[in-house]
Order: structure tokens, then C-alpha cells, then sequence
């Protein structure tokens, strides 16, 4: 059986490709989840005239060299904070928001 190693090199980097495209966060779809769940206590987006001054925004938090992505999967991850009111988000939609909040800090 002849295996030709261009073809699996080939196969095995378009598969990479493709997983790494469907596993990609949809930062639009974060900021559809941060208007609907965080945007009543955080200033979510550049435009929001409201929300509570005792919580950073999240502009704040995206620029945050503590917070980075893994950080914020994590404290988002945790059921078991205090801060925030318990969310149920799938970690799909954890990876959006995460996208958006990076986002928001360009």
C-alpha cells in the first residue's frame, strides 16, 4: 500500500483549518448575548449611555492585562461567584462573549 505523504500533509492541514473555523468565536454573537444579559448592570458597547458605575465596563475589562481570555472563560465558567447573578450560558456562547469583551478594547 503506497501512501503519498503530500496527500495526508495536505488532508491533515485543510482538517486543522476547518476545526479551527468552526471553533472560532463569533464576537457578533457576544454582543448579542452582552445587550441582552450584561447590559444592565455594564456599559457594554461604545453607545450605552447607561449602566452601574460601581461595575467596570467593558471596555475597562477587555483592556485589562488581569483579565485576559482564559481569566475571564474561567470567572465566567464558575457558577459559583458572587458578583454576578448566576448565568446560564454554554461555553460556546462564554467563548463569544469573551470575543466581544477582547473586542472592545481596540
Amino acid at each position: 500500500m503506497h501512501i503519498c505523504v503530500q496527500c495526508v500533509t495536505v488532508a491533515l492541514a485543510l482538517i486543522g483549518l476547518l476545526a479551527g473555523q468552526s471553533a472560532a468565536a463569533d464576537w457578533a454573537n457576544g454582543e448579542r448575548i452582552a445587550e441582552r444579559w450584561c447590559a444592565g448592570c455594564h456599559v457594554v458597547a461604545p453607545g450605552q449611555s447607561r449602566g452601574s458605575d460601581t461595575v467596570p465596563t467593558f471596555a475597562e475589562i477587555g483592556s485589562s492585562k488581569r483579565l485576559d481570555d482564559d481569566a475571564l472563560t474561567a470567572f465566567l465558567t464558575d457558577p459559583t461567584h458572587s458578583r454576578m447573578p448566576p448565568l446560564s450560558l454554554a461555553r460556546s456562547e462564554i467563548a463569544d462573549l469573551v470575543a466581544y469583551i477582547a473586542r472592545q478594547s481596540r
